[in-house]
């Protein structure tokens, strides 16, 4: 059956998605995706995947996607991230089966993605795009899909959209924002920009940016006619979204650790999530925030919720009539709400100083020249542990790249190669590599040398009868009188 493609794939396997929970890091696991499902989510994406460790690690493959196999969990889309054809293409083909589309991403804006040179960092690169896309097109038997940012200008934007879905995409997610927003310069994303591509393009398009309410997705949705709105912060601080319901954080919270406990995910994702529920109540009690960031098993995490939950019920219980909610929320701290991150400025002020280091996550790459004084949370911490560690990116060795995996290759490596793909070469060819202590062509010349040298089993051999034999007994001299 020939694979359905534009609308057709939109309305038949995707069954007419309005409704779309985004690729998010470590955060899109299966339990959060069923959550999602149970209030009102449509369709939804795993977590970002790198194609090339798909390819080359079974384990990872197992974890992030084999063993996250589950019939309520479809219509589902598999996105990876990936700077080469031939890699995005073999890691698709081995995730075709368990899903039902395939999306590369082109909308990373986060520092990890410019080192790696994938994400929105590709968004310049048309000709290498136009090659990924095409040959996957041409070998899944899936379509491929893509999510991207845009330009600041509106016509380039539209041209990007354009190429990519000449090449072969056959569905478009829009996020509104641009690479350069990001963390405290996030602002507002350009609904203005995903209107002109959804114009321009005649495949199916979603939207991303601006969704706190299910007012906001029809509002999106009437505003630039996008065909589905996708949401990333929104859902994860209210769930229910979709289903246009502010439901009680611990309702939420517990039903999350229910499907944790059928469908178990590392402790950091369980962790990740309490947090941003739990979000605005943390603000106010810090030092539940200390034990959840401390707790090492999913039960210890669960105690604290429930702890929080205890906290928020004594009080509603003595809260007067008429009160409203503090800090300029629009609900009580107990609620779901969406949360909006604030600008560097406004960052500044609710900490009370303009000083950098007691500022939230820093957006700009350049933020990150670690020869000034001012250091991230975590790397305070690790300097209290090593005060001789130094953070100046210019002291960090260079290392050259292993010319088959991109990982740091050995530098003295006969192969130019990782350790890894040295041993796979080394050990298939029979050939040493000092540089990694590798000896297989050595070793085997010196048990080729010993079993020419042994004796054969045949010979004669000439011994001390006297001698005791291995395991046996001496021979006895003489004849038994």
């Amino acid at each position: 059956m020939p694979k359905l493609q534009g609308f057709e794939f939109w309305r038949h396997t995707l069954q007419g998605a309005h409704y779309v929970v985004a690729p998010m890091v470590d955060q899109s696991e299966l339990a959060w995706r069923l959550l999602s499902r149970r209030h009102g989510a449509q369709l939804c994406y795993t977590p970002m995947l790198h194609a090339q460790v798909f390819v080359r690690d079974a384990n990872y493959r197992k974890e992030n996607l084999y063993c996250d196999v589950c019939p309520e969990d479809r219509p589902l889309i598999v996105q990876f991230c990936a700077n080469d054809p031939e890699v995005f293409v073999k890691a698709a083909l081995l995730a075709q089966d368990y899903c039902d589309a395939i999306d590369l991403n082109l909308g990373c804006p986060q520092m990890i993605a410019k080192r790696g040179h994938y994400g929105a960092f590709l968004q310049e690169e048309w000709d290498l795009l136009q090659r990924m896309i095409l040959l996957a097109h041409e070998k899944l038997s899936v379509p491929v899909t893509c999510k991207i940012r845009v330009f600041p200008e509106i016509d380039k934007t539209v041209k990007y959209a354009q190429l990519l879905e000449k090449a072969g995409c056959q569905l478009l997610t829009v996020h509104g924002r641009t690479k350069e927003q990001k963390g405290p310069l996030s602002g507002i994303a350009s609904w203005e920009h995903i209107k002109a591509v959804r114009k321009a393009v005649n495949i199916p398009v979603f939207a991303n940016g601006n969704i706190q309410y299910l007012h906001d997705v029809e509002k999106c949705i009437q505003e630039t006619g996008v065909h589905g709105v996708m949401s990333a912060e929104g859902n994860l601080h209210n769930p229910a979204l979709f289903e246009g319901r502010n439901p009680l954080v611990w309702e939420m919270a517990e039903e999350y650790l229910e499907i944790v406990q059928q469908h178990p995910c590392p402790l950091s994702y369980v962790r990740a999530h309490l947090f941003k529920l739990w979000h605005h109540t943390l603000q106010i009690h810090q030092q539940l925030r200390e034990e959840l960031a401390k707790v090492k098993t999913l039960e210890g995490i669960a105690d604290v919720s429930r702890e929080l939950k205890l906290r928020c019920q004594e009080e509603m219980a003595s809260q007067k009539e008429g009160e409203k909610p503090k800090g300029g929320l629009p609900f009580f701290h107990w609620i779901c709400q969406p949360y909006v991150r604030p600008g560097p400025k406004e960052a500044s002020k609710e900490n009370g100083s303009t000083d950098r280091s007691t500022r939230g996550k820093r957006a700009l790459e350049d933020e990150e020249d670690a020869s000034s004084d001012f250091l991230s949370k975590n790397k305070q911490k690790k300097k209290l542990r090593n005060p001789n560690k130094n953070f100046d990116p210019s002291l960090k060795p260079k290392y050259a790249k292993c010319d088959q995996c991109g990982n740091p290759k050995g530098n003295k490596c006969v192969f130019n190669l990782c350790r890894g793909c040295c041993k796979k070469r080394a050990f298939k060819e029979t050939a040493d590599c000092p540089g990694h202590g590798l000896l297989f062509k050595t070793k085997s010349e010196k048990s080729l040398a010993w079993k020419s040298g042994r004796p054969s089993l045949q010979e004669p051999q000439s011994r001390d009868p006297r001698v005791k034999e291995p395991g046996g007994f001496p021979e006895v001299m003489g004849s038994v009188g």
